[in-house]
């Protein structure tokens, strides 16, 4: 198929490299136009300098970007995508952002003919790479049932949650689990080592039983080793339980584990941990008197 990729970050650029890879005739954009030029020479496919440029004649348009004025900047803005988009041309983004510019991008796309995903994703910077995502979406079906043979490009697992928004609804849900949870480890593990165990052989005997998660056995050395530089930037997360906690407000939901955590996350940016991954939380912990 003929398709544009905006937003050539740490997920975007090789998620877009996997559609080259498959035989899609690919055109990207990126803000900074050097890095959409070194894509286009690395993957063969074409770059533009705008998302309106890239957009024109493409059967989907994919975005992954940092936030709602970011999404909606690339698809509404002066020189956005909706500019030269064609009838029937659907719009799937990627971005990790609110339920509600999901649906506000999707009724002004509607109102020009074009179709719109809401497809938020989860697993990182390697799951991109590996070609190993999970992908939830929200929208019409039959758009869905067009694009995820696209999607399987580079997603192991691609499911439609229900109309426009529930992708991102669900993504929330995701996090507001890992948040949780690396909260979890990153206590026990720090108990772990206090008391004089050896925080591999402990993972290694309760990865296997009940306690056992991804974040365990891909993040749970290197938290022993108080190293941070291996996925999802703290400022990231700090953004997408931003967003959760909001819609918390607007469901009735209770989320005190969830707010606590994001206060530890904001200790750690407090310590120039902005850019460490999600796992970083054990570094508070280690800190410690």
């Amino acid at each position: 198929m003929k398709v544009a990729f905006l937003g050539l970050g740490v997920m975007g650029y090789p998620m877009a490299g996997h559609l080259a890879a498959n035989g899609h005739d690919v055109t990207v954009y990126n803000r900074t136009a050097a890095k959409a030029e070194a894509w286009a020479a690395e993957h063969g496919g074409s770059h533009a300098v705008t998302p309106a440029e890239a957009a024109k004649g493409q059967e989907i348009v994919f975005a992954c970007v940092g936030d709602d004025p970011d999404l909606r900047e690339v698809i509404t803005g002066s020189d956005g995508a909706i500019h030269g988009m064609e009838q029937g041309a659907v719009f799937i983004d990627h971005t990790t952002c609110s339920a509600d510019i999901a649906r506000e991008m999707a009724a002004v796309l509607a109102d020009k003919g074009f179709g719109f995903l809401d497809a938020p994703v989860s697993g990182g910077q390697a799951g991109a790479e590996n070609g190993q995502l999970t992908i939830m979406v929200g929208g019409d079906q039959g758009q869905f049932d067009s694009a995820q043979p696209v999607m399987d490009c580079y997603g192991k697992a691609v499911t439609l949650m229900g109309e426009v928004g529930s992708g991102q609804l669900c993504k929330m849900a995701n996090q507001i689990c890992i948040a949780g949870l690396v909260q979890g480890l990153a206590e026990g593990l720090n108990f772990a080592q206090r008391a004089g165990l050896d925080g591999d052989q402990v993972i290694d005997v309760i990865s296997k039983g009940a306690a056992g998660s991804w974040q365990m056995v891909n993040r749970g050395s290197t938290m022993c080793e108080d190293k941070y530089d291996f996925g999802f930037a703290v400022d990231w997360m700090r953004k997408d339980l931003r967003i959760a906690m909001t819609e918390a407000k607007n469901n009735g939901s209770l989320l005190p584990v969830t707010a606590l955590v994001d206060q530890f996350y904001a200790e750690v940016q407090r310590l120039g941990g902005n850019r460490w991954d999600t796992s970083s939380l054990m570094h508070r912990l280690k800190r410690a008197p």
